[in-house]
């Protein structure tokens, strides 16, 4: 077998439902798996999983699924119902499960959905994790013919579904771990806030967290019908936030996505605000505070350049790792470095969380403006990205791009033109069929111009659709 997981991307197994991975006997099968391998792991062979899940309308049968195989393979499983995968992560660690699942294809559309493993301490699996699970799926023959109670359309029997009901103080342990954070005495109920969390996990608890820290906030997505998860909302769509958050001249708009460990903010302005520049606000905050561990912080591959000069002005390092939060949080372990980060909003606290949390991510930005008595628009100033261009390619086959002519001449032309006074990455994702081309120089129009022709390059020799 390979040494690298197939079935695992960098955010576990994801997939359009239905359809392999994603069908019922191979979720089946990777229940019993999962439960095979985790009993090998426990001396006193006494497995306990906590399931979780967003609110998309295949995540009870897949959760259903799941829960038949694991039992099968001699595990209990307690549901959580819905809950965001940071907060999954932290029941899973806080009540001492052997693992935690989380079904949810975070960013993706509905159609699509995803099983995220978390280790017994929270974090995402190791490499060499999944491959154990891989391996057990590989080599044993399951049939799943045991339930019969499910289906892919979604339909699942009385009995099913009460044997997976969800336990109502699960979610609520979360929530008290977030009200907990907050410093007491701090006066954040001055701020009003917009909040849009994407029809998404985060629909139940933000509300209830900022009705009880007294914060008066415009709730935008937050009525979740199985299929509007992210649709046209949160933080892959913040436009609409960014646009409320002006219109009422609020102190702070945020954008959640469909699992909620990212968030996109907006200033009173509009102004959208990625996670490079929630680094640059609080790096030196907890450097000041002597509380930056490794006097550093763990970017990745698409960290903008500025972020680097900025934070190194200030005495502030930056290690860099592939793109995905999972890498980020592992170079964060064995750096002994307390905060790291993606653009797309995924910021971790080692201090305070195994996993990206956009919850606590929020809760500790209203900290800062808090404590600073600073507003968030004025804190955001000391930072000025490069231009930077992301785009996408839908490609039909991941061939190494650096092994196509035309592509490696387009990036060579590129980095020869943009010296060390900018970058470009051109990678495949990790979870889509997708090349994505970032670049990023001094000059907006050199920006486009490399952006453009890379993309092409990739689109005449992979694409499929063109450049999306």
């Amino acid at each position: 077998m390979s040494n690298k997981p197939k079935l695992f991307g960098t955010d576990g197994i994801r997939g359009v439902t239905g359809e392999y991975p994603l069908d019922r006997t191979t979720v089946w099968n990777l229940g019993v798996a999962l439960g095979n391998v985790l009993r090998r792991g426990e001396p006193t062979g006494s497995v306990r999983v906590v399931l979780g899940q967003d609110t998309r309308e295949s995540g009870s049968w897949i959760a259903h699924r799941l829960a038949g195989g694991l039992r099968s393979a001699g595990a209990e499983v307690i549901a959580a119902g819905v809950i965001t995968t940071p907060g999954l992560a932290f029941l899973t660690r806080h009540h001492g499960f052997s693992a935690g699942v989380v079904i949810s294809a975070s960013h993706n559309p509905y159609e699509d959905n995803g099983i995220k493993v978390l280790s017994s301490s929270g974090t995402k699996l190791s490499e060499s994790a999944e491959i154990d699970i891989e391996r057990e799926l590989a080599q044993a023959e399951f049939d799943g013919q045991e339930d019969c109670n499910s289906t892919p359309e979604g339909g699942s029997s009385a009995g099913s579904a009460a044997a997976l009901q969800a336990a109502p103080c699960l979610w609520e342990d979360y929530l008290e771990r977030l009200l907990a954070l907050m410093p007491a005495g701090l006066a954040v109920s001055q701020y009003r806030l917009v909040v849009d969390c994407a029809h998404g996990a985060a629909y139940r608890v933000v509300p209830e967290l900022l009705r009880r820290l007294g914060i008066e906030a415009q709730l935008l997505h937050v009525e979740p019908n199985g299929r509007n998860i992210n649709l046209r909302c949160g933080s892959l769509y913040p436009q609409a936030m960014a646009e409320a958050t002006r219109a009422l001249r609020a102190d702070l708009g945020v954008a959640f996505d469909g699992d909620a460990d990212r968030a996109i903010f907006a200033t009173r302005e509009g102004k959208l605000i990625d996670g490079d520049y929630v680094l640059s606000i609080m790096a030196p905050f907890l450097q000041r505070q002597g509380t930056l561990e490794g006097s550093a912080v763990v970017g990745t591959l698409m960290t903008n350049l500025a972020l680097e000069i900025t934070l190194g002005r200030q005495g502030i390092g930056l290690k860099r790792t592939p793109v995905g939060d999972k890498y980020v949080m592992e170079e964060m372990l064995r750096s002994g470095i307390n905060l790291g980060g993606e653009p797309s909003g995924h910021i971790i606290f080692a201090h305070l969380s195994v996993a990206g949390d956009g919850i606590i991510t929020l809760l500790e930005v209203m900290r800062v403006m808090a404590e600073t008595r600073q507003p968030f628009e004025e804190l955001t100033r000391t930072f000025k990205p490069f231009p930077q261009i992301i785009q996408n390619v839908r490609v039909r086959e991941k061939t190494p791009l650096e092994s196509i002519p035309e592509v490696a001449r387009a990036i060579s032309a590129c980095r020869g033109e943009i010296g060390e006074q900018g970058r470009v990455v051109v990678r495949y994702s990790g979870t889509e069929p997708l090349a994505r081309v970032m670049v990023e120089a001094g000059e907006a129009e050199m920006v486009e111009y490399h952006a453009a022709r890379i993309a092409a390059a990739i689109s005449s020799a992979l694409g499929t659709k063109g450049i999306g």
